[in-house]
């Protein structure tokens, strides 16, 4: 039992993540249904990693509004069918799930991992009952963070008025490999070394980027997702630019 297990494989922070673990098992949604629990414990007894790294969710914040079966199902579900078989089948599997800084309402950033959560949306919601789900693990690391792709902006326009302690997931990737060496466990804070604006993050791999403000959106947004931990120094973003 050695292999590294990488759910979300293949979204933006597993693709950083996979170089970090270059022999990790990567499957695609159809071969890894974390929804299917049968199909999660056959996969899990087949090739019976020693550790799982889970990043795959559904990070959408106006779908998970609009489709709340859905995200259940995805980011609480399928996270307990993940944590279920593994306790059945590797019981000394070790568990790191990737949560979100968005477990707190957002009102006044700053959060360590000492501060009580408070979800603003249902995405965040569906998070933060997956670290409760994950904690049933023994060997269980619950890694909260900001991160974005170091790549063009998505979209035209940034928040002038939505805060950070952001990371890039190359960044985040590399300090999750750092973490998961040390003899740590439970709930973690990455962080980046600097509160920025979204804005100000988006103009670092998009130059031209167009300021905006909460109030042209209606979607219930954490204003402030600025991290801070008491367990390890923060992390430099790497203020280089875009990739293509």
């Amino acid at each position: 039992m050695s292999a590294v297990l990488i759910t979300g494989a293949h979204g933006r922070l597993g693709c950083e993540i996979s170089k970090k673990f270059p022999g990790a098992l990567t499957p695609t949604r159809q071969e890894l249904d974390i929804r299917d629990a049968t199909g999660v414990s056959d996969f899990l007894s087949s090739h019976k990693p020693s550790t799982i790294i889970h990043l795959a969710a559904d990070t959408d914040v106006r779908r998970c509004e609009s489709h709340r079966a859905e995200a259940y199902e995805t980011n609480v579900k399928g996270t307990e069918n993940l944590v279920l078989a593994s306790e059945e089948v590797l019981p000394e599997c070790n568990f790191i799930y990737m949560s979100t800084a968005c477990v707190f309402h957002g009102d006044r950033g700053d959060y360590s991992e000492e501060d009580i959560p408070y979800p603003e949306n249902f995405y965040a919601l569906t998070k933060l009952l997956g670290e409760f789900i994950v904690k049933r693990k023994t060997n269980h690391i619950i890694i909260r963070g900001n991160f974005v792709a170091r790549e063009k902006w998505p979209y035209p326009k940034a928040f002038t008025d939505r805060f950070g302690t952001y990371l890039f997931a190359d960044d985040l990737a590399k300090a999750i490999s750092d973490v998961m060496k040390r003899d740590i466990t439970g709930v973690i804070h990455i962080v980046g070394d600097e509160k920025i604006s979204m804005f100000e993050l988006a103009k670092i791999t998009t130059p031209d980027i167009l300021p905006m403000t909460m109030k042209e959106v209606d979607i219930p947004l954490t204003r402030d997702m600025s991290l801070r931990s008491v367990r390890i120094p923060p992390y430099k973003i790497t203020k280089s630019p875009s990739k293509g």
